[in-house]
């Protein structure tokens, strides 16, 4: 049983599926690069643990590695990178949090509670 296709329609076939591996293999490309990205990250990150520096610093060190970390798994992961308004919101409070968590460290060093 055959099934008659007009050549319009494979032309046409065609040319999509050129367009669609071209755009698939520069998704590819560019995950492959987020991936060595974070791992180079994370091999900083562990890095971090092992400097002289104090548990505050060594803890700012890490938080912003752990952000950028995180911006880049909601940018490229989840496509967030290509919607203009909802990237702005999630950076806005990504900032408010990252600001909150630095400042509890320093908080809980200020607290005089338990020098008396």
């Amino acid at each position: 049983m055959d099934i008659f296709i007009p050549n319009i329609v494979l032309t046409l076939g065609s040319l999509m599926s050129n367009e669609t591996d071209h755009s698939i293999e520069h998704h590819i490309q560019t995950y492959i690069r987020v991936f060595i990205a974070l791992g180079v990250l994370t091999v900083i990150t562990v890095a971090v643990s092992y400097l002289e520096v104090s548990f505050i610093e060594a803890f700012f060190l890490a938080i912003t590695i752990a952000s950028i970390k995180g911006s880049l798994v909601l940018g490229f992961f989840m496509h967030l990178i290509s919607e203009r308004a909802a990237i702005i919101w999630i950076l806005v409070a990504t900032t408010v949090a990252f600001i909150i968590l630095m400042f509890i460290p320093l908080i809980s060093l200020t607290d005089s509670t338990g020098m008396y």
